[in-house]
C-alpha cells in the first residue's frame, strides 16, 4: 500500500492522534504546513461572509450559518474530488438535536472550493490521518460555520453539548473570532476523562480529534461588546475512511 508523506512539522500531530486521540496545532505550524502567512488567512476568512442561515436547528436558534459539501481524497496521490451535493444526515444516536432527517443546505461556493488553501489544508490533514490510520482514501465532509452571539442570543458552536459526529477524525480551525469571548473547546475519552482544553483564537488554530475514541464539546460565545456585531467562524472537517 502507498502510504502518504507527512511534514515534519505534522509529526506531534499523527504521535498524539495514535496515543490520546486529541491534539491542538497551533497557527504557526499549521501556516507552515500548508504554506501561508497571516495575509492569506485573512483572504480566505472572506468565504464566511457569504454563508447562510442554518433552518434545521432543533432548539429554534438563529445563530448559526453554514454551508455544507464533500469530497473525496487520495491522500497518497494528493488528489482531491469535489461530490456531488447531497443532503447531509446524521442519526439522532450520534446527534441528539438535529439528527435523525435529511438537512438540505445551500452548497459550497466555487471560489470556496477552488481556494488553494482549503486544497492545501484538506490534503495535509489526509495525509496526517493515513498515517495514524493506515488508510489513504478518505470521504471528506466540510461544515464551514459562522456562529453570531448578541444580547438576545448565546452562540451555540455545540448546541447539541458533549458529542462526537460519528466520522474517523474530526477537526475544528479557527478562522475567526470578531467582537466575542467564550468558546472554549474541550475533548474527552469515552469515560470521560479530561485530554485537552483550549480556545482556539488564532486564524490558523486547528483542534484535532480521533471521533472514534475521543468526544469533544464547546462553550458558548457572547458579545463583549454588545453594541457590536459579534460572531466566531470556523471550518469543522470531518474525515472517514473509505
Amino acid at each position: 500500500m502507498t502510504t502518504a508523506i507527512v511534514h515534519p512539522v505534522a509529526v506531534d500531530a499523527v504521535n498524539a492522534l495514535s496515543g490520546p486521540g486529541g491534539h491542538l496545532m497551533p497557527a504557526a505550524e499549521l501556516s507552515t504546513l500548508v504554506g501561508v502567512d497571516a495575509d492569506g488567512w485573512s483572504r480566505f476568512a472572506a468565504h464566511w461572509d457569504e454563508l447562510t442561515l442554518d433552518t434545521y436547528m432543533a432548539d429554534g436558534g438563529t445563530y448559526r450559518l453554514r454551508r455544507y459539501g464533500q469530497f473525496e481524497l487520495d491522500a497518497a496521490a494528493g488528489e482531491l474530488m469535489l461530490l456531488p451535493h447531497a443532503p447531509y444526515r446524521q442519526e439522532a444516536d450520534i446527534n441528539s438535536l438535529n439528527g435523525g432527517i435529511e438537512r438540505v443546505f445551500d452548497p459550497l461556493t466555487g471560489s470556496f472550493v477552488g481556494d488553494p488553501l482549503l486544497r492545501s489544508v484538506l490534503v495535509e490533514l489526509g495525509r496526517i490521518f493515513s498515517a495514524v490510520d493506515g488508510n489513504t482514501s478518505w470521504n471528506v465532509k466540510l461544515h464551514p460555520y459562522r456562529i453570531n452571539a448578541s444580547v438576545d442570543q448565546k452562540g451555540q458552536p455545540a448546541p447539541e453539548g458533549r458529542h462526537r459526529d460519528g466520522v474517523t477524525f474530526i477537526t475544528s480551525l479557527m478562522i475567526g473570532r470578531v467582537n466575542v469571548t467564550g468558546g472554549e473547546s474541550g475533548v474527552y475519552t469515552e469515560e470521560g476523562e479530561h485530554l485537552l482544553t483550549t480556545t482556539l483564537s488564532e486564524p490558523g488554530d486547528l483542534l484535532l480529534g480521533d471521533d472514534r475514541r475521543t468526544l469533544h464539546s464547546v462553550t458558548p460565545v457572547q458579545p463583549v461588546d454588545p453594541e457590536r456585531t459579534a460572531h466566531r467562524d470556523v471550518l469543522v472537517i470531518a474525515y472517514t475512511a473509505r
